[in-house]
């Protein structure tokens, strides 16, 4: 890739017969930290944060991953994300955290297809299939941090950071090939 994957329309970006990888349109992205009582945020959030690393949880197009013992992301709609700022801002005094919006510092490609897992294990030590259906997990892809959600068993979303993620593309779209070559 020659320019900055910001400047490339949200679609396909590498297609075998193997998987297929896309980037998604962007959303709003946004960081949480909370201790104590979740409760208040839960309301606010208008959905139940997540209680075990890797839940996910989801309603009305809004999710959320629990990605370390005081940690979720959430992700949403990006017109939605300054409602979301101001609802978590009104319960500070009683519920303290920290919201940070990081919408601009990732993009996430959709891959799936029926080799997806195995496009996966090339850049993860770790075992994709330990990730359920359903579930995310923080982890590394080729030394990159990425956060990684499973939405079936050969669909995934993986958040990379914008200035690694041409490196992780061309990694994915050489996977793509050397998958689909296997398959002939």
């Amino acid at each position: 890739m020659t320019h900055p994957l910001s400047l490339v329309s949200p679609g396909t970006l590498a297609q075998t017969a193997a998987a297929r990888v896309a980037l998604r349109a962007p959303c709003a992205r946004l960081s949480l930290r909370a201790r104590g009582d979740l409760a208040p945020l839960d309301a606010a959030l208008g959905l139940p944060l997540p209680r075990q690393i890797g839940q996910r949880a989801g309603t009305d197009g809004r999710e959320a991953l629990r990605l370390g013992p005081d940690e979720w992301v959430l992700l949403d709609a990006p017109d939605r994300a300054a409602a979301i700022e101001a609802a978590c801002a009104a319960i500070y005094d009683t519920a303290p955290h920290s919201l940070v919006d990081i919408s601009g510092r990732e993009v996430t490609f959709g891959i799936d297809g029926p080799r997806a897992v195995d496009l996966m294990t090339l850049g993860m030590a770790r075992d994709p299939d330990s990730i359920a259906p359903g579930s995310g997990r923080r982890t590394a892809f080729d030394g990159v941090t990425v956060v990684l959600w499973r939405d079936g068993d050969t669909a995934f979303r993986m958040d990379v950071w914008h200035s690694f993620a041409p490196h992780v593309l061309h990694l994915l779209e050489t996977g793509c090939r050397e998958l689909a070559a296997e398959t002939v």
